[in-house]
C-alpha cells in the first residue's frame, strides 16, 4: 500500500522540484549578472508565499519560502527610480540588457547541460542513416537500410532528433522526404502506419535509426545539434499554434507540464531527461519573446531605449504591462483549469 503511494507521489515531487531547479537557475542568472554589473540586490528569494526562514549576508536578504514554485531577485530600482547610484534604472543600457537576458541564457545552459548528459549517457552516437526496419514495416517499400533522410516534407534534418519531429508533425501517414541514397539524392513518397495517442492519430516509426561510436567529439557535437534541435520545436509549437494546426485547448501549463513530467520520471531516465531538456530550453526561448510581463518585452524596451536614447513613457509602460500580465494570468487559469479536466 505504502509502495504503490510513494511510487505514484515521488515522480511528482521530482517533476516539481525539476521546475523550482528551472526557474532557481534563471533567477541565479539575473542574480549573477546584477552582481558583475554592480547592481544592489535587495532579496534573492527560493519558492513564493510566507517566508520559511531567511538570513542576510552583505546587502542581501535570501529566503526560502513554502510555495516551491517560484522565485525572484528583487534588485533596487528594477521596476522604480532610485537615488542609489547601484540601481538597476541607474545602469547603462547595454548592462541593463546584460541582466535581463542572464536568466534566459542560464535556463539554455541547463538545456545544454542536460542534453550532452543524454547523449553522453547512450552507447551510440546518433544519425539520420536508416540502420533496419521492424518486421512487415510499410515505409520499408520506398526506404531502404543506409539512407541518410535529408527532409522530411519539407523540413531540413540534421539529427535523430530531427527525425522524430517530422514524423510526429505529419498531418497523415504520407511523407514526402528526401535521402541521400548510394551518394545520390532522391525524392521518395513514404507510406506508414498510424497509432493513436492522447486521441490523437500519430505515425509510427517502424525504422531504427544508425548509431556511430562514441568520442569526445562526436558527443560535443552531437549535443549542439540536439540543442539546436530541441530550440526549433519551441519555434515549431509557436508556428503551429498561431497557423491554427493546434488550439490553445492543446497547450498545457504548470499542471499538465508535471503531469508530463511525472509520466516520463515514471517511463525512464531517457524519457525524462528529454522532457525536462525541452521544457527548460522552451523556459529560456519563450522568456525572450516580446510579451508583456516576460523579460522579453524589458529587453524590447531596452533595446527601444538604446536606439532611440529615451524611454517609453512609464504610464505607458505601466499600462501595457498590467494589460499583459492580466492576459497572461488569464491564459494560464484558462490552461490551468484544462489540464485538471484532462487529468480528470
Amino acid at each position: 500500500m505504502l509502495g504503490n503511494i510513494w511510487n505514484t507521489v515521488y515522480p511528482v515531487i521530482i517533476a516539481i522540484l525539476f521546475f523550482e531547479l528551472i526557474i532557481i537557475v534563471h533567477e541565479c542568472g539575473h542574480f549573477i549578472a546584477a552582481r558583475l554589473m554592480g547592481i544592489r540586490v535587495n532579496e534573492f528569494s527560493i519558492g513564493m508565499g510566507p517566508k520559511v526562514f531567511q538570513f542576510k549576508k552583505g546587502e542581501t536578504t535570501y529566503s526560502l519560502r513554502w510555495i516551491l514554485f517560484g522565485g525572484y531577485c528583487a534588485m533596487e530600482g528594477e521596476d522604480e527610480e532610485s537615488d542609489d547610484e547601484r540601481a538597476f534604472s541607474n545602469k547603462k543600457v547595454i548592462q541593463r540588457i546584460f541582466v535581463v537576458v542572464a536568466g534566459a541564457l542560464m535556463n539554455l545552459v541547463l538545456g545544454f547541460v542536460i542534453v550532452g548528459i543524454m547523449v553522453g549517457s547512450n552507447d551510440l552516437v546518433g544519425t539520420t542513416v536508416i540502420a533496419k526496419f521492424d518486421e512487415n514495416a510499410k515505409s520499408s517499400q520506398t526506404l531502404m537500410a543506409g539512407d541518410k533522410i535529408k527532409s522530411i516534407d519539407g523540413m531540413r534534418v540534421y539529427t535523430s532528433t530531427d527525425v522524430t519531429t517530422g514524423l510526429t508533425r505529419s498531418a497523415d501517414n504520407t511523407l514526402d522526404m528526401v535521402v541521400i541514397r548510394n551518394g545520390k539524392e532522391k525524392k521518395v513518397t513514404a507510406e506508414f502506419d498510424m497509432e493513436e495517442y492522447e486521441g490523437r492519430q500519430f505515425i509510427k516509426m517502424d525504422f531504427w535509426i544508425m548509431g556511430v561510436e562514441k568520442t569526445f567529439s562526436s558527443v560535443i557535437k552531437e549535443t549542439a545539434g540536439q540543442f539546436v534541435s530541441y530550440a526549433r520545436m519551441v519555434f515549431l509549437s509557436v508556428h503551429d499554434l498561431i497557423t491554427g494546426r493546434y488550439g490553445v485547448s492543446d497547450l498545457s501549463g504548470p499542471v499538465g507540464a508535471v503531469s508530463v513530467v511525472s509520466t516520463a520520471v515514471k517511463t525512464s531516465s531517457i524519457s525524462m531527461l528529454r522532457i525536462m531538456a525541452l521544457l527548460t530550453i522552451n523556459v529560456g526561448l519563450f522568456n525572450l519573446f516580446p510579451i508583456p510581463a516576460l523579460d522579453g518585452w524589458r529587453l524590447f524596451l531596452l533595446v527601444f531605449e538604446g536606439i532611440f536614447k529615451k524611454k517609453l513613457p512609464s504610464k505607458w509602460e505601466w499600462v501595457i504591462n498590467a494589460v499583459g500580465l492580466a492576459l497572461l494570468l488569464g491564459l494560464m487559469t484558462f490552461i490551468t483549469f484544462s489540464d485538471i479536466r484532462k487529468l480528470i
